[in-house]
């Protein structure tokens, strides 16, 4: 067991929450960053883990978080913009970690971890996704040893994907009479041309088996320098993976559909409410039809050999968790 204390930015996120139990229960101590002591005493474990109040753009906390700390993960991100909240994607993704890459600088860290997305590049057709490499390029040249994990989209009882078909399945939450994927459209040629909607492929990876690689990569040596992807060992198209959250869901509706919705319209309608400054009416931001619709799957043989990573299955996993939902 170790007696490490490791700093965690976004540790009250699905995915933080999810690493500081990892690193809780492996004898590590956990420093963490919030920004609201209540709902850090309601999501994080009571034992082994110390608070520090602030924001990861104010330099005093990000220092305060750092010092004495030989390992920082940053697992802040957010799936879409909200100006009136003050959240946008340039802040999450590269000014948060601009300023604790400083902060871990100058408390002499030797490990930067970010957790970071699948499908991430430099030209990539979203403002997400380019923020997020933005942030990975700091990293990458902060001169401090780094390992970066890409995961698929990430899922478990508590996370904010199962949430949110949830609500759509009992009718919670617009659109109420049916379940709704974003999909790309693509010319088919039998038995005439036509144009046809066509549902990505998705890997999900369970969140527990994500905090798990995380936290292996704190003692490999092998883990420094290396971007990891991360998926689950079952791939889904869209309607499959949304039916099979629909039956899990308590008095669900199993004959609600499951509609397609093309992109391209997608992206059209958040940019036209954001034209006229009602974007945060919609579910959805301009950046989440284009991803939606690309394929979200990887080879996870780098994992697997350098972190002992072990997917579950997004079926067997969602049996497992079912009784959450």
């Amino acid at each position: 067991m170790s007696q490490q204390t490791v700093a965690l930015a976004g540790a009250t996120g699905f995915v933080g929450r999810h690493i500081a139990r990892e690193l809780v229960s492996r004898g590590y101590g956990v420093r963490a960053l919030a920004r609201d002591r209540d709902k850090a005493a309601g999501t994080l474990p009571r034992e082994g883990v110390t608070v520090v109040l602030g924001d990861a753009l104010d330099p005093e906390a990000a220092s305060e978080l750092c010092a004495g700390c030989k390992t920082v993960i940053n697992a802040i991100g957010t799936r879409r913009e909200l100006p009136s909240k003050g959240v946008t994607f340039v802040k999450a993704h590269v000014r948060s970690t601009r300023t604790l890459l400083d902060a871990a600088g100058g408390a002499g860290v030797s490990h930067f971890i970010l957790v970071s997305a699948l499908g991430v590049r430099a030209d990539a057709p979203t403002a997400y996704y380019r923020s997020k490499y933005e942030g990975e390029s700091l990293v990458r040249s902060s001169g401090i040893d780094w390992t970066i994990f890409r995961p698929s989209l990430i899922h478990g009882a508590d996370g904010e994907f199962i949430g949110m078909v949830r609500d759509w399945t009992l009718g919670r939450a617009a659109p109420r009479f049916f379940i709704p994927y974003f999909a790309k459209i693509e010319m088919k040629h039998r038995p005439v041309p036509h144009p046809a909607m066509v549902s990505a492929k998705v890997a999900p990876v369970g969140v527990d088996d994500v905090a798990r690689a995380i936290v292996n990569a704190i003692e490999r040596p092998e883990a420094r320098g290396e971007v990891y992807p991360l998926c689950g060992p079952e791939t889904l198209e869209w309607p499959e993976l949304l039916a099979a959250v629909r039956d899990a869901v308590p008095l669900n509706d199993s004959k609600k559909r499951i509609l397609p919705i093309p992109a391209i319209k997608g992206v059209m309608a958040a940019r036209a409410a954001e034209a006229v400054g009602l974007g945060e009416m919609l579910p959805f931001g301009p950046s989440e039809p284009v991803m939606a619709a690309e394929d979200s799957v990887c080879s996870v043989a780098k994992a697997e050999a350098h972190l002992d990573f072990s997917g579950v299955g997004f079926r067997e996993a969602l049996a497992s968790y079912r009784d959450q939902i």
